[in-house]
C-alpha cells in the first residue's frame, strides 16, 4: 500500500513555485565531483538500477545512464521533469503509472510525482539508491518520515550511496567534525549500517555577511547498507 504523505499542501505549493519561478540556485550545473571519483568503488554492474529520490534534474543521473545502469528518478515538479528532458536534447515517452507520470528515454526514467506515495511495485527492484543532499530539500519534521519510506522502498541486499553537505560546528573538534554526523546517525542507523568513507573540509565564506568569518563545510560520502 503507498504510504501516506506527510508533506503538507504548504510544502508541495513552494517546492513546484520554485520551480515554475525558476528560482533553483539549489540546482548543480556540472556532475557532481564526489559521485563521479567514487562512486566506481561501488563496482555495480552495467545495467544495474539505481534509484534517484527527489531528483530535480540533476545531472548525475545523465552521468549515471552513461555508466551504463538504468536510473530512476523520482520528483514532484513536472517542470524539473520537463527541463531536465528538454535541456538533454531527449524525446521522452510518457505514460500514467498510477498517481505517477512516467516519463522514459532510453537507460533514464523519472516518476513524476510524490516521493512519499511509491510503492515498490511502482519501482521494482532496486540496486542502489544515489542520495545527494534530498534531506535538505525536505523540512526536519519529515525527513524521519523519508528515511522510513525510502527503507519500504528498497531491498535487504540494496546500498545506498550519501552525498552530503554539512557546516561544522564553530567549536567542533577535527574528530568530531570528520565522524559521521549526529543528523545521519540518528536517521538512518536503525535500519542501516553506516560507513563514512571520505571527508574533504572546505572553507567557504558566510552567505549572509561577509564580515562573518568563513564557515568549514564538510563534503562527505556514505555508504550504507541495508540491515
Amino acid at each position: 500500500m503507498p504510504f501516506s504523505s506527510p508533506r503538507t499542501d504548504q510544502d508541495d505549493h513552494l517546492w513546484l513555485e520554485c520551480w515554475r519561478e525558476q528560482r533553483t540556485d539549489f540546482h548543480q550545473p556540472v556532475v557532481n565531483p564526489l559521485l563521479s571519483r567514487f562512486w566506481p568503488a561501488l563496482e555495480l554492474a552495467r545495467g544495474s538500477r539505481v534509484f534517484v529520490p527527489l531528483c530535480g534534474k540533476s545531472l548525475d543521473m545523465l552521468w549515471l545512464a552513461q555508466q551504463g545502469h538504468e536510473v530512476i528518478g523520482v520528483e514532484l515538479s513536472p517542470v524539473a521533469v520537463s527541463d531536465f528532458f528538454r535541456e538533454r536534447g531527449l524525446q521522452p515517452t510518457q505514460k500514467q503509472v498510477g498517481d505517477f507520470t512516467l516519463w522514459r528515454a532510453g537507460k533514464l526514467s523519472i516518476l513524476c510525482g510524490d516521493f512519499f506515495a511509491l510503492t515498490r511495485d511502482d519501482l521494482g527492484e532496486l540496486d542502489t539508491v544515489y542520495d545527494r543532499a534530498a534531506l535538505t530539500a525536505l523540512p526536519e519534521n519529515i525527513r524521519e518520515l523519508y528515511v522510513a519510506q525510502l527503507q519500504r522502498l528498497v531491498s535487504k541486499t540494496a546500498t545506498v550511496f550519501l552525498l552530503t553537505v554539512e557546516d561544522a560546528a564553530a567549536d567542533a573538534t577535527t574528530a568530531q567534525a570528520n565522524g559521521i554526523d549526529d543528523e545521519i546517525k540518528a536517521l538512518y542507523s536503525t535500519g542501516f549500517d553506516i560507513e563514512l568513507t571520505f571527508v574533504e573540509s572546505v572553507f567557504e565564506a558566510d552567505p549572509e555577511s561577509a564580515s562573518l568569518p568563513d564557515i568549514r563545510a564538510e563534503y562527505k560520502v556514505y555508504r550504507l547498507s541495508c540491515r
